[in-house]
């Protein structure tokens, strides 16, 4: 499942590597025929989607290897590598587009046949779109950040040639050339916000920063299909690599259980993890034994013969008292 999913992501990027270089050219052309700054500042962003392209090829490659004695849980943090490099180039891109802009509204170029150019540019949008559209299905799907990026870096690049178009669209009728400066700035503005977040979700990847997003989803997950047995369940922690989700925990179950059955209930734990998050998903599950009479109070086994003292209350399980190292008690 994890070979197959690294494959698929590495097979999308290669038809995204021959897209992008089969738009640039077409930008090339459109600039050619009519010497538009506006359009050779899409040309020039275009450039970042054919390098990135090979970028992002060359890390899924990478994440597709599998895992060796020296890289234990896999490869998959190249993908982070490649989206970082990947914002950064279209934190770059927006800059440039934002100078050139400002150059051509203060000396504006003369610009000819218009009517070609848009034909050409919005061709070439509606493929960016398509494609970043896959791109961002497939890499939601698979949960591979390189291909999330390359498809919204990708549909960036529609926004920027819509407004592009727009720009030349309005020259057209108005016939007044800072129009086409002033449209690219504001889309260059949008694709500087766009690369920042590209950044900023990567560098939280390589710091194996908490996933919210994934945490409630997994929080809700375990309340709901809570079994009696699982006392508690604390010293939580995920980590993400790639398309895989590893999950660490400590499962406290009643101290007189059997191994087998306590690897029972570990069992249980893992296949409802696994099936409520549809990606590959590997777990590391320390079991505890029950310390009464202080953990009494939370168990709902009623028919403990070792019971210490009275059952309270079942604690729901939060974020704060999953994530931290403590076993849980009634205060």
């Amino acid at each position: 499942m994890e070979e197959q999913t690294a494959f698929q992501n590495l097979r999308v990027q290669r038809i995204v590597v021959i897209v992008s270089i089969a738009l640039f050219a077409i930008k090339v052309l459109a600039y050619f025929l009519t010497n538009s700054v506006a359009v050779l500042t899409d040309a020039l962003e275009s450039t970042v989607n054919v390098v990135t392209g090979f970028t992002g090829l060359y890390s899924l490659r990478i994440a597709a290897q599998p895992r060796d004695a020296n890289h234990p849980y896999g490869h998959g943090k190249a993908e982070l590598i490649s989206a970082s490099f990947e914002g950064m180039l279209i934190l770059v891109a927006g800059g440039v587009i934002i100078y050139e802009s400002i150059l051509n509204f203060i000396q504006p170029h003369p610009i000819r046949q218009i009517d070609t150019g848009l034909l050409l540019i919005s061709a070439t949008a509606a493929g960016n779109f398509l494609m970043g559209w896959y791109c961002i299905r497939i890499g939601k799907q698979n949960h591979s950040i390189a291909l999330t990026a390359s498809g919204k870096h990708l549909q960036s690049d529609t926004w920027t040639t819509l407004g592009i178009i727009l720009g030349l669209g309005l020259l057209w009728v108005t016939k007044l050339a800072w129009i086409d400066s002033i449209v690219a700035l504001i889309f260059g503005g949008l694709i500087m916000i766009e690369g920042y977040k590209i950044v900023r979700k990567t560098i939280s990847g390589i710091m194996d920063e908490a996933d919210e997003e994934v945490l409630d989803h997994l929080i809700k997950t375990l309340n709901e299909n809570k079994s009696d047995n699982w006392i508690d369940l604390h010293n939580l922690r995920t980590i993400k690599y790639g398309s895989v989700l590893h999950v660490d925990c400590h499962l406290t179950v009643p101290w007189y259980l059997h191994v087998r059955d306590a690897h029972r209930e570990v069992e249980k734990l893992e296949n409802l993890i696994r099936i409520n998050f549809p990606r590959s998903v590997e777990m590391f599950v320390h079991t505890d034994g029950c310390i009464p009479p202080e953990a009494c109070a939370v168990c709902p086994v009623q028919s403990c013969a070792e019971r210490k003292a009275a059952f309270v209350q079942r604690l729901d399980w939060t974020f704060e008292n999953l994530t931290s190292n403590n076993r849980h008690k009634i205060r």
